[in-house]
Order: structure tokens, then sequence, then C-alpha cells
């Protein structure tokens, strides 16, 4: 190991829908975080990795941190709260403006609770003024103290270099944890799952809320290679909302599926042969078996 070579961990909190898997995306280089306008929708702490010639830093995305309403919710936050402890640094996303709403207000909580330094990223300066960003910067510095404050911009990817180098100012010396070509920890698998719940959120109307999971039935490479087989079930509370997700003879789900199949083919680098089934199981974000079925460890709360 080089000497001189840092390594650790970063989370990226923020409110719901303040940026955070688009700036992961941005700083990775790789689709790994999903996006989509509805807030909620990263579940499990993704860890990205970012390797250059400085070192290893590890991104954990955690879930947006925001009171819970069910136990997935709760699961979610206690997630995201005991992450703020483990890491070397914090990354904490807001949106331009001077305005500190509840949510804003609960994260300050939080951080109040922790020794871990915090990095404040300003993101969304495409869309205000100049003077609008050292408004913020000024309400911020108010409420909370920060070792450093970052405008940008990740959508346009501005700025997004000064984050990396700002991360690695921060970081202790030590070894790496991945080897250097690793991206993600996440399984295969899972990202897959994730894809398919990305796009079902981006296309399906508001009425059908965070109330789906995605589960990766069977993920197999037939026996001459060139093409992997994937099926996978959308889990939903309602009938209703069963309906919805098929769509009209199914053309709602062939979306879905077409969509998911092109981003999981330039991930898995192979084409993909994607089926895909929905099913009803009332309440169960409600359910600790539902959610354990579903992938959301009870152990780690």
């Amino acid at each position: 190991m080089d000497a001189g070579m840092k390594s650790g961990f970063v989370t990226l909190i923020g409110r719901p829908n303040v940026g955070k898997s688009t700036l992961m995306n941005q700083l990775i280089g790789q689709k790994i975080a999903i996006t989509s306008k509805k807030p909620q929708t990263t579940r499990n702490r993704i860890q990205t990795v970012f390797t250059d010639e400085r070192g290893q830093i590890v991104f954990l995305d955690t879930p947006g941190i925001n009171k819970a309403k069910n136990k997935l919710g709760d699961y979610m936050l206690k997630v995201a709260e005991r992450t703020l402890n483990e890491v070397d640094l914090i990354l904490w996303l807001v949106e331009p403006t001077t305005f500190i709403g509840g949510g804003e207000r609960y994260i300050i909580e939080q951080l109040g609770k922790v020794k871990t330094p915090v990095i404040l990223v300003i993101n969304k300066t495409d869309t205000v003024k100049d003077e609008e960003i050292l408004k913020a910067i000024t309400t911020y510095k108010d409420v909370c103290e920060f070792v450093e404050v970052i405008p940008v911009s990740a959508l346009k990817g501005k700025n997004t270099d000064d984050v990396i180098d700002c991360i690695f100012k921060y970081l202790p010396e030590g070894p790496m944890f991945f080897d250097e070509d690793t991206v993600t920890d996440q399984p295969e698998r899972q990202i897959c799952a994730e894809l398919i719940r990305e796009k079902a959120l981006r296309l399906l109307d508001q009425e059908i809320p965070h109330g789906i999971a995605v589960i990766i039935d069977s993920m197999k490479e037939r026996r001459h290679g060139h093409i992997i087989d994937i099926d996978a079930t959308i889990v939903c509370e309602r009938d209703s909302h069963k309906g919805i997700i098929i769509g009209k003879q199914g053309s709602m789900l062939k979306k879905i599926g077409s969509q998911a199949r092109i981003e999981m083919e330039n991930l898995l680098d192979i084409k993909v042969n994607l089926q895909l089934w929905v099913k009803v199981k009332k309440d169960w974000r409600d359910s600790d078996m539902l959610l354990k079925n579903y992938g959301y460890n009870k152990k780690e709360v």
C-alpha cells in the first residue's frame, strides 16, 4: 500500500428529493443509486466505491432521514441514524433556500448528536441566482457547524469534482477496503430489483405510492452464455394497484419491463430476457416477516 493513501466511509444525507442519488451517480460516474421524483426511493444502504490515485471513498447512500410513519419507515430511519456515527464524514445535501423546514431541523437535531465532521453541499445551484446561493450558505452556517460548504449542481455536474477533493482532505490514511475496480458491493440481483422499482416509480401515477417492492425470483445465464433470463415480481398492497401496474392489456407492465431491461443490459453487459409478474400482499410494509422477505434485514436495526 502506498504511503499517504487515504480511505474511509462517507454518508450522504438529506431530505427526500434533494438529489442525493443524482449526486452519487455523478460522483461515481455509473448508474447505481436509483433516481425518481418520488420521495423514499432509496431503501437500503447502497455502498458505492470511488477509487483514484489518492485512495478510496466508500459511500453509504442512506435512506432519507425523516420521521417514520410505519415499520418500513422506522427501519429506514434507524439505519440512516446509525450510519451517521459509523462513518468518517457526513455530506449533507440541501437546496439553495433560506427556508429551513421541519425536515432540515430534524436532520440538524440528529447532526447535533454526532461527532462526525459534516460537509454541507448546496445542490441545484443551476436553479437560482448567485446571491440566493450566498444567502443559503449564510442561513445554514448559523444553524450547524460545517467543516466545508460546497455549492454544486448534481444534475449539470457542476463543482462535483470539488466534493471529491474535499472528501479526501478529511479522510484518514489507510488501506483500501475494496479492489480498485469495485463500484458497488450490492449484488447484481439487488441492483436489478432496484432498476425495476425505479422504472415503476417513474412511470406509475402518484396513486401508487411506495407500496411496491421488487423481488428477483430467478436470474440464470443460459448455458451457452450471451443471454440471461431474469424473472421478477412486483409486489403491491392493493388489487386496484395491481391493475394499474399491469395496465390496459399489459401495456404498463411492458413499458416498465422494457425500460428496466435496457438498463440491466448496460449494467450486466449481456442480453437480458426479463419476465415480470405482479402480486398483491396487503400491508407488507407493516409486516416484519414480509419486510425480511423483501430484503430488509431486521437484525441491522
